[in-house]
């Protein structure tokens, strides 16, 4: 990864966190250049996700390809889905969706638009969960037959950068679609390089790993199959 990547994508990220909140979110209308600024701020990240795409970047025993894969990861910050995003190949990343919370990602005006137009996220509202309208149905019916996606199975950023127990929603996906790869991704030093509350970075590489994929086995029990697809992803940090 090369430095202007590694400080590039945060300041930028930080710039929409900025400007997102409610108070800011008219800011592109009050100044007159919300056609330029919806112009310019996809290729710009387009650029920034080439120099993502990098040597720190590594496929072990698996290979980028655009067959419709569930992509699950450690998470630690904001910034891990767009990471793993942005990780991808061109034509791997346009068939990716981003798993994300609605309440920060729709925080204001710019923010919104990158996950809705930017990284074709799939935005999951977890202050109203429903019985008939669960994440799991949510994702499968936003992906169809043709995009991947990238979830985090712990359900929330992890504090200490420890990669907690995994939820069920990953089950349940890998259960109604068995047909899919599950492919464990292990992403390095992204809550030390830039901690909470932080503008700059901490100039440290980031390592984003992607694993031999995994399917749920006939008859495996939820609790086997979360305790493997952990393992999965833990058995990456050492590598």
């Amino acid at each position: 990864m090369g430095r202007r990547s590694m400080f590039a994508l945060p300041i930028l990220l930080r710039f929409v966190e900025r400007f997102g909140q409610n108070h800011y979110s008219d800011f592109p209308h009050r100044y007159g250049i919300e056609g330029m600024g919806l112009k310019i701020t996809g290729p710009l990240l387009a650029l920034l996700a080439k120099f993502f795409s990098g040597a720190s970047v590594r496929w072990i025993d698996c290979h980028p390809d655009t067959c419709q894969r569930i992509y699950f990861a450690n998470h630690t910050s904001h910034l891990d889905a767009l990471v793993i995003w942005a990780s991808l190949p061109p034509e791997v990343r346009a068939l990716t969706r981003p798993v994300a919370a609605k309440d920060y990602w729709t925080a204001g005006r710019i923010r919104e638009y990158l996950a809705r137009h930017v990284f074709n996220a799939i935005l999951i509202d977890r202050t109203e969960i429903k019985v008939h309208q669960s994440p799991v149905d949510v994702m499968l019916r936003e992906i169809g037959d043709k995009y991947s996606l990238i979830v985090f199975p712990e359900g929330g950023r992890s504090p200490t950068g420890e990669v907690r127990e995994f939820k069920s929603g990953l089950y349940y996906l890998a259960k109604k679609r068995p047909d899919l790869e599950a492919v464990p991704v292990y992403i390095d030093n992204m809550n030390r390089i830039l901690p909470r509350g932080e503008v700059l970075p901490v100039p440290l590489l980031t390592r984003v790993i992607f694993g031999p994929p995994i399917w749920l086995e006939k008859g495996e029990p939820k609790a086997d199959f979360l305790r493997r697809a952990r393992e999965a992803v833990l058995r990456l940090k050492d590598l």
